[in-house]
């Protein structure tokens, strides 16, 4: 994962699993007293993927270390018409501290969490010999 860009209103993070990035975590500020996040999914050749804009919105404040997104009516219903109704009790969660970002997936039955060592940088083009 990297921030590819972040302002006062939208942070931008993509990552990658493997060789494939087709994925963007968006964190948005719809209002001043809470957070958006959305699951950006793209082809490779950009086009938006059948699967993408699920998220939700903090429904509490939080802390400076962790804010949990629960899923929202578009990603229930989107999970739904897909044929994923499982995901519609996803809670999501996004994590910092000043050596770790974490991303967690938690629904009943299943917890899915990563954690990013910010202290090791990636590096997405490395020097050739």
């Amino acid at each position: 994962m990297r921030v590819a860009s972040c302002s006062d209103q939208e942070i931008r993070i993509p990552f990658r699993v493997g060789e494939d990035r087709s994925r963007t975590w968006v964190i948005t500020r719809p209002g001043a007293d809470r957070l958006r996040l959305k699951h950006d999914h793209r082809h490779a050749d950009g086009t938006e993927d059948e699967l993408s804009q699920y998220g939700g919105d903090t429904v509490s404040a939080g802390s400076v270390e962790r804010q949990a997104f629960p899923a929202d009516a578009y990603s229930i219903a989107l999970f739904t018409r897909t044929g994923r109704s499982v995901s519609n009790a996803n809670i999501w969660s996004l994590g910092l501290t000043e050596t770790t970002f974490t991303y967690e997936l938690a629904r009943p039955n299943r917890l899915f969490r990563v954690a990013f060592d910010l202290t090791e940088p990636l590096i997405d083009n490395p020097p050739k010999p």
